[in-house]
């Protein structure tokens, strides 16, 4: 069998050899999976094999095995290709049966179009993008954990990286044009190259432009403005109906660049130009589904491997040691929480109260649906956050230090009246155009309402604003298919800060109540980030995804106890404790417990939470009295 270098180097030609010693069998294709599968489960074999992510394109050996961290931006209509074709030696005029399969274009002979023996199989294209708004410190943490050994590709002209992306393509097809007819496109629909368009490049535009560009011109289709990284047309030969779009994903497939497929595209839209009929798809349609290779690189999967999460410290699925390694944070998990009570306190001016509630905020997670209400969200309101100081800035830049993937948005009048937040779909171009609520499961999302000012929001900022409330409330974001909306559920943290109470709904607001007044808030501020180490940055970041991803049950014995207690809290005063207060209560010790390891509800964590809401409500109400015109 092929050596380890073999199947990451040349994958090609492991898939030959299987489809070789099994073509007359059915079996081959699924023989080819498992042996790629079989290889990643071996020790840390994942990390020997290299990432989109971290490596730029030109370092890649095209038709390798690579992999690529990201999530489902869209997804195309599905396409034929020739799954097993025939080649004819002209001299001999001997047939050869190929494989078709995880490849865009034939790679030697002349094809046989009338063979009996061709197979026309169908396979599904996904367009990926990297985790929108993934910190830093998780694209830190993945690149030094890989093993993978790579150099410039030998395919590609030297100095490359220090040509812009538009010069590399032109460059590349160059040379194809006199062995043009010797490369065959195996799909009905391939690549396209748009020389002419200004806006080929590897950042997301910013969104502040009119949405209508998307028809005209081609850009990266990021989620977020200001993104880096590749984006990737990945090619699903199986089981593609189990994908879902904002799934993220570790794809491991084979990576196709070949500058052909770029040739082939140009000729499309040549002859779709001159006559219109020879071709079903618009101009448009061909630049988002086939844009060049060395702007958008394929990837022929092999192997999707679900991400939960995307913390890079924690062993991945597969790995042996992830049992003793659960084992060995579940034991310490009390302390770490104790340390990162301080901190936050820190953080937060001296308020212990409103700390223990961003820590439940930050492990909160949608566990179920109840019909149409997500259970487990917590979007948190700390209001009480001065307006006049860089503080929400600071605060969004600790949150990032602690989650894998947030976001902020500024609601200024400016940012709610030209953002696009609600993906839409473009029909010329056959293709949704995403939005800044197209987020992975579990991105904190941070809503700075200390930004607003007074002004007219126009019809744009009023669906922002309804797309946030609608988030908040029911963790689903409507997508625009112009004639009707579709609803996408999402599992979103939401944290607002505000100056007042925020003018969108909350699950709890918690007022900051600083015990401390330092002269120099943003000096004093960057001293506590910069008292933390690395390595207890990460013992945070840990925490933090273990805790959110435990089981919890309440047994009948504690749910009695509870029932007898709303009872007794309501003897006095009927109007005190709502229903809706209960829930609250029930929601905060859920999240106690995760907080401290605990995967039931105990006597002891349901006091606590209680004494947490009490102060929680008496110190709202208090604030209340304070500013009078609060509602």
């Amino acid at each position: 069998m092929p050596s380890v270098q073999d199947w990451i180097n040349n994958p090609l030609g492991v898939v030959d050899g299987i489809f070789a010693q099994n073509n007359s069998s059915p079996e081959w294709e699924r023989k080819v999976v498992e042996y790629f599968k079989e290889k990643l489960k071996v020790n840390d074999a994942q990390s020997w094999v290299p990432s989109l992510n971290d490596v730029p394109l030109h370092y890649l050996k095209p038709n390798s095995l690579v992999k690529f961290r990201c999530v489902i931006q869209d997804m195309f209509d599905p396409e034929f290709f020739m799954g097993v074709y025939e080649t004819v030696d002209p001299s001999t005029n001997s047939k050869v049966l190929r494989c078709g399969k995880y490849k865009d274009v034939t790679d030697c002979g002349q094809v046989d179009f009338n063979s009996r023996n061709a197979v026309t199989s169908e396979r599904q294209t996904f367009y990926c993008v990297p985790i929108p708004g993934e910190s830093q410190w998780v694209k830190e943490n993945y690149a030094c954990s890989s093993q993978a050994r790579v150099v410039p590709s030998t395919s590609y002209t030297p100095n490359r990286h220090k040509r812009s992306y538009e010069e590399d393509d032109e460059m590349d097809t160059q040379p194809q044009q006199e062995n043009k007819s010797n490369s065959v496109g195996l799909q009905n629909v391939d690549s396209h190259r748009n020389v002419d368009s200004k806006r080929l490049e590897t950042e997301a535009p910013s969104q502040n432009t009119s949405p209508s560009h998307c028809s005209s011109n081609l850009d990266l289709n990021f989620p977020l403005p200001g993104e880096r990284g590749p984006a990737c047309l990945v090619k699903v030969y199986e089981e593609w109906d189990g994908f879902k779009l904002n799934d993220m994903l570790e794809v491991f497939g084979i990576l196709s660049v070949d500058p052909a497929l770029s040739l082939i595209a140009d000729d499309k839209e040549a002859s779709s130009l001159l006559d219109p009929t020879e071709s079903m798809e618009t101009v448009e349609e061909q630049r988002a589904h086939s844009p060049p290779a060395s702007l958008v690189p394929r990837i022929h999967m092999l192997y999707a491997q679900p991400l939960q999460h995307n913390n890079p410290l924690l062993p991945s699925a597969v790995s042996e040691d992830k049992g003793a390694f659960l084992s060995g944070v579940l034991s310490e998990l009390t302390s770490v929480r104790a340390e990162l009570l301080t901190y936050l306190t820190h953080i937060f001016l001296g308020d212990s109260l409103a700390a223990e509630y961003l820590i439940l905020h930050l492990i909160s997670s949608v566990y179920a649906r109840r019909d149409v209400l997500p259970l487990g969200k917590f979007t948190l309101n700390v209001s009480g956050c001065p307006h006049s100081s860089p503080y929400t800035d600071q605060l969004y830049q600790i949150i990032q230090q602690l989650v894998p993937s947030s976001y902020r948005i500024c609601m200024s009048l400016q940012n709610m009246n030209n953002q696009r937040m609600v993906p839409r779909k473009d029909y010329t171009a056959n293709r949704l155009v995403s939005g800044t609520l197209q987020l992975a499961s579990n991105t904190s999302l941070f809503l700075d309402e200390t930004q607003l000012e007074q002004g007219q929001l126009d019809t744009t900022g009023v669906r922002n604003i309804t797309a946030l409330g609608n988030l908040i409330s029911w963790q689903k974001v409507d997508y625009d298919f112009n004639y009707h909306q579709m609803e996408f559920p999402c599992n979103i943290n939401v944290l607002i800060a505000s100056e007042g109470r925020s003018l969108l709904p909350s699950d709890c607001q918690v007022h900051l109540r600083p015990a401390l007044s330092p002269p120099n808030l943003e000096e004093y501020l960057k001293t506590v980030q910069q008292a933390q180490a690395p390595s207890q940055l990460n013992k945070y970041r840990v925490y933090l995804t273990v805790a959110r991803s435990l089981d919890y049950n309440i047994s009948d014995q504690i749910t009695k106890a509870v029932e007898e207690d709303f009872v007794e809290m309501r003897k006095d005063d009927p109007q005190s404790v709502s229903a809706e207060d209960l829930h609250r209560m029930l929601i905060v010790a859920r999240l106690l417990s995760l907080s401290y390891g605990q995967t039931s509800l105990s006597r002891e964590n349901w006091i606590k939470a209680k004494q947490m809401e009490m102060m929680r409500i008496s110190r709202t109400q208090q604030q209340k009295c304070v500013n009078g015109n609060e509602p």
